[in-house]
């Protein structure tokens, strides 16, 4: 009995087969197979690609980043000194506008003369 139950298990696989094979076309799996070579073929080419402008980016990138921290400290270190600079000169003027008051017309040539930008705050745009 286990016999023939293998039998014609076997029979019925073997004619489910041939009934797959007959719904799919060769011709059409190959041209699959070949459209999926040829994408595999470009991605593994833009991935070399996409590698290398990584590297090149990292390369550059180590180049140019002492310079920019250097000339980052330099623009600070320059943007402390104006502030010092102005500093002294505000202090100048309220001197010189105690000491002689005639020197500036009126509070609003004091504020027309110091007219820097606050490089702090955002612009509006």
């Amino acid at each position: 009995m286990a016999d023939s139950e293998n039998e014609s298990i076997e029979s019925a696989s073997s004619e489910i087969s041939r009934e797959f094979r007959t719904l799919i076309d060769s011709q059409d799996l190959d041209s699959i197979k070949q459209s999926q070579n040829l994408i595999l073929g470009r991605l593994q080419d833009s991935n070399a690609v996409l590698s290398h402008f990584n590297e090149y980016s990292e390369n550059c990138f180590t180049e140019v980043h002492a310079d920019f921290v250097k000339n980052t400290r330099l623009l600070r270190s320059m943007k402390s000194d104006l502030d010092y600079v102005f500093q002294k000169l505000r202090s100048l003027k309220n001197k010189i506008a105690a000491s002689y008051p005639d020197a500036f017309p009126d509070n609003s040539a004091i504020e027309a003369l110091d007219q820097r930008p606050d490089l702090e705050l955002p612009r509006d745009s």
